[in-house]
């Protein structure tokens, strides 16, 4: 009963915490949707058209509404995400030794690091990229006789970025996911490596799963993905190079202990 009453308190202020950023996240949903289309405009820019006049439009009443209340869900769970991780932290480090909280602590840090990471390298590069791609295919000026112009639907166009945004921040936590399995002895460096032919095809796989149907965003998802397969891989052997060196200074003590007892009691006798 205490621990069903100590996770009520911590999902409480979890949610407490989800709710306060939400509706931060919604009364500046308007200014937030702005700076998500910032890639948008030097997308524009790129393919010589006019960044100062870009054109997003909803089709329904309600589609914007909408829009904004998805888009305050995505920002509020990102903004409370480290209370979240810490109310979680809280509840499961009573179960921990010692040492496995201080193991455990410092991935709580790197993984919304990483993922802010993942984040800003759609942001300010793929983002764009993908959009630029899209915009080349657009027929526009006085040589076409049909004008064929891209005016995506806000939904649509949040729908991506979060999607690419979601995709890349889960990607990055690739190195600390194997690295707290290579740390309980799930996964060896070893294990990896010799699974790194099939690693490369499911990440292309994933990236084709998880990305818009066009090549810019699925190869720039499987390669980032492959190069944290392989920042996986060395980490993972730095963990077993730290394990075995501590493995090696307990067995030289505990020699040195017995050592030091068979002595005394050689000089006791």
């Amino acid at each position: 009963m205490e621990h069903l009453i100590e996770l009520r308190s911590r999902l409480m202020w979890a949610i407490a915490a989800f709710f306060v950023a939400f509706l931060v996240c919604f009364f500046f949903a308007k200014g937030i949707f702005n700076l998500l289309v910032v890639p948008f405009q030097w997308a524009s820019d790129w393919a010589g058209l006019d960044s100062e006049k870009v054109d997003l439009i909803y089709t329904a009443p309600q589609e914007f509404f909408f829009t904004q209340i998805k888009l305050a869900m995505f920002g509020g769970l990102v903004l409370a995400f480290p209370v979240i991780a810490m109310q979680v932290y809280k509840f499961v480090a009573p179960g921990l030794y010692r040492n496995e909280r201080h193991a455990f602590l410092p991935f709580l840090i790197a993984s919304p690091i990483l993922f802010l990471i993942g984040g800003s390298l759609v942001y300010f590069f793929f983002m764009p990229m993908v959009m630029w791609f899209f915009l080349s295919m657009q027929q526009v000026g006085p040589d076409n006789e049909i004008q064929i112009s891209l005016l995506p639907r806000v939904s649509e166009y949040l729908g991506l970025i979060m999607t690419l945004i979601l995709s890349f921040g889960l990607v990055f936590q690739l190195p600390v996911v194997t690295t707290l399995m290579a740390r309980v002895g799930l996964l060896t460096s070893q294990g990896l490596v010799d699974k790194r032919k099939y690693a490369i095809v499911a990440a292309f796989v994933v990236a084709a799963v998880l990305t818009p149907p066009d090549p810019v965003s699925q190869i720039g998802l499987a390669l980032p993905t492959i190069l944290l397969y392989e920042i996986a891989i060395w980490s993972a052997r730095m963990v077993e190079r730290r394990r075995a060196r501590d493995e090696a200074e307990k067995e030289s003590a505990d020699t040195a202990a017995d050592t030091e007892t068979a002595a005394r009691t050689e000089s006791a006798s």
